[in-house]
Order: C-alpha cells, then structure tokens, then sequence
C-alpha cells in the first residue's frame, strides 16, 4: 500500500479512514460460515496459509474487514451527494473471493458487497461493475451472476490464473460480459474491447452507479502477466468510464483497487486513475 498512498499524498483529496464491514454487509454474498471461517482462520502469531498463494498474517483479518467496509462507505458517500465520486485504495483486494472459497490475496468479495449494499441499503435498482485488471474477477462473478440487478464486465488476460472468464460465461440473467484478451495484448486491442464490446454493453444496461474493479497489473512492467498496457490506457478507460457515469448516473463512480505488483508502475497508474477521478468530481 506503500507505493499507492505514496503516489497519492500530494493529490488534494477527501480522505476518509476505512471503517470495519459490518457483518451484514458481509452476508449480503457470502454465507456466515464462510465469514466465520476466515474468522477463526486469523493467526494470533506469524503467518497462516488459506492455499497457495493466499495467507493471513495477524493484521490481515482487520484489513479484509476494513477493505470490505472501504467500498460501503464509499459507496454511500457517493449515494449521499457527500462525494462526487470515490477511489479504495485498500488490500486485500477482493474480486477473487468466491462465495465460500478465498483466493487469489482476497477474503471477502468487497466490490459486490458493495454493490448489493448499493442495491439493498440505498434502493439502487441497477448497478454495474466493470473490471479491467489482467486477471479474470472470478469472484465477482461468483457473488453477482444470480442477481439481474448487477451487470458485471471484465476484461482480462486468457489463458490466466485463475482460469475463468471465457466469453461463453454470461450468467444465469445474461449480466456476465467477459472479454479474453491473449498474452501480448498491447492498448490498441485493450481499447477496442471496451470501446466497441464493454461500454456500449454498459449504456445498454443503464447502471444508476458504476463501480471499478480497478487493477493495475496490466501494465506492461507488471511480473504477474503479459498484457502490454501503458499509463495513459489507463487514464483512458478511467475517463471512458467517467463519460458514461455522467451520462448515465450522475457522474457516481465509485473505484476499488485490485491487483498490481509492480510497485511503480501501480502507484504511477493509481495516482493517474484518480487524478482522472478527482477532475471529474471538481468538474
């Protein structure tokens, strides 16, 4: 979080202290004893392994719930009118958490908690996620396809970890749009995929909030995948999205961060991404 809130400290903002998720927020997509596993899971000491390549260290319980509750009061900042628009800059990130199942550094599902909070607490009657990180957001999809409320877009390298987001997965309500992009990708078919495929996707459903799955490991310098994404793409689908927000649903956007292991090229692509936002919500 370093390398993010570093690149971010001389930007005039609003900051607000994530608070901790409220277990109902919680159990708006995941069942209790998913919520309680990860509970009892959290080591007092040293270091736990939930699989492979996610662990619990002894402020990892407090910083899932904090990450989770980011996007709520994010969320009703932005409802509230307190926030033109907003960005998470919060870990774990959470779009690889399934419904029963943590993965990918993710413990609970904080994009599609707070959409459902937006849908449930607020009234909201759509709201879309879109996701441009490298990977697939298996877990949104998870949490989000069985709700005709939710339209969940993403764009992501395939074949990838974790292995999902084939076109052919739509969902149950035709809410699922996934566009696979192969290894090498650059931003002239990044581009094309959400100008010509996800956006209009998007007008179509008419979201009365836009949320963002908002990682950065599609930069071309990232270790963990092979798209060959610049800064400036991601000042552009950030600015596309914003378009879209003030056409559709009063410029309310709301961002969560995601992936992003290149520690300069994601803080250089974060503060870009939200100095983009900040510009939209001064506007």
């Amino acid at each position: 979080m370093d390398a993010v809130l570093g690149a971010l400290q001389d930007l005039d903002l609003m900051r607000v202290s994530a608070p901790m998720a409220a277990e109902d927020d919680l159990l708006r997509v995941h069942p209790k004893s998913h919520v309680t596993a990860i509970r009892e899971a959290a080591p007092e000491t040293g270091f736990r392994s939930l699989d492979a390549d996610t662990h619990m260290s002894v402020g990892s319980l407090a910083a899932g719930y904090r990450a989770a509750g980011a996007a709520v009061r994010a969320v009703d900042l932005v409802l509230q009118g307190e926030a033109g628009n907003a960005f998470c800059a919060t870990r774990p990130p959470g779009h690889h958490a399934e419904r029963e199942t943590p993965m990918g550094f993710c413990l609970f599902g904080n994009v599609a908690i707070a959409a459902k909070h937006a849908l449930d607490h607020h009234g909201l009657k759509r709201v879309a996620i879109l996701d441009f990180d490298v990977h697939h957001g298996n877990g949104t999809q998870d949490l989000v396809e069985d709700d005709a409320r939710i339209l969940f877009c993403s764009s992501h390298q395939m074949p990838l970890y974790p292995g999902t987001g084939d076109p052919s997965e739509t969902g149950p309500h035709d809410t699922i749009l996934n566009v696979a992009l192969p290894d090498g990708s650059g931003s002239k078919a990044f581009r094309q995929a959400w100008e010509g495929t996800i956006l209009p996707r998007v007008e179509a459903f008419r979201p009365e909030l836009i949320m963002i799955s908002a990682g950065f490991d599609a930069h071309r310098d990232d270790p963990l995948a092979g798209l060959q994404l610049v800064v400036e793409d991601f000042i552009w689908i950030t600015a596309r999205i914003c378009d879209l927000a003030d056409t559709l649903c009063e410029g309310r956007v709301v961002s969560c961060l995601e992936g992003g292991y290149d520690l300069a090229a994601l803080g250089e692509s974060a503060a870009a991404h939200v100095k983009v936002l900040k510009e939209r919500s001064d506007g």
